[in-house]
């Protein structure tokens, strides 16, 4: 009997061992609004052009571009929905803490979106760079910066924003107190290394999954032991 009772502990030990990994296999680590803009530049140097600066002011407002339209995604995936210019310097760079002296032109923007989330390289080539324009666009020459937003709706779509600047490195875009002020509350953009809250909420589900998922087994051993 204690023989079972150890065999049956162990059981129990090697099961809960198994969903732990899963949860640590799991977490959505770092950014794929950073990633994005790697992925851009590859593709720029690859055609022997400069590279981007990251701005994370352009960022933080491509991610403001996003949570505004994140509720318009059609069912053909296309976003319906275009800020005015004046969202750009009266909602989004305030609440980004955009310095206003230092806005600068935004030369250009590629914006996305679908129902599913797909890492960045897919997002790239399937749902923002998808045909002749795009890219012409992402290689435009006179780029200097660029900046990218990415949300995702619980029940709803994925957005993605990429906004691309002529400023100077430093001088456009220039986040009050270094972006010490901005919260994040959702999604996440290029130049933060705040990880993505979609990836949050993808851990907490799940740890919340692998307790519940612990108790009824352990309940389940304890009865048999």
């Amino acid at each position: 009997m204690k023989t079972m009772k150890k065999l049956r502990c162990y059981e129990l030990h090697i099961f809960c061992y198994v969903l732990w990994a899963a949860l640590v296999h799991s977490k959505h680590h770092g950014n794929p609004a950073n990633d994005l803009v790697s992925i851009i530049n590859d593709n720029r140097t690859a055609h022997k052009l400069p590279r981007l600066n990251d701005s994370p002011g352009l960022g933080c407002m491509a991610l403001q571009y996003v949570e505004l339209c994140k509720w318009n995604c059609t069912e053909n995936n296309l976003v319906n929905c275009k800020p005015s210019e004046d969202d750009f310097t009266e909602v989004f760079a305030p609440n980004c803490g955009v310095e206003l002296p230092t806005f600068g032109t935004i030369t250009g923007q590629l914006v996305g979106c679908q129902k599913k989330y797909v890492e960045p390289p897919l997002a790239f080539s399937n749902i923002l760079v998808k045909d002749n324009r795009s890219l012409s666009l992402l290689r435009n020459k006179s780029h200097t910066e660029v900046g990218v937003g990415m949300v995702g709706v619980h029940k709803g779509s994925f957005f993605w924003c990429i906004l691309f600047s002529n400023g100077l490195t430093n001088s456009t875009f220039v986040l009050e107190n270094r972006g010490a002020g901005i919260k994040q509350k959702i999604g996440c953009h290029s130049g933060s290394n705040v990880t993505c809250s979609e990836g949050e909420k993808i851990r907490v589900d799940f740890f919340l999954f692998f307790v519940s998922i612990s108790s009824v087994v352990f309940s389940f051993f304890w009865q048999l032991v």
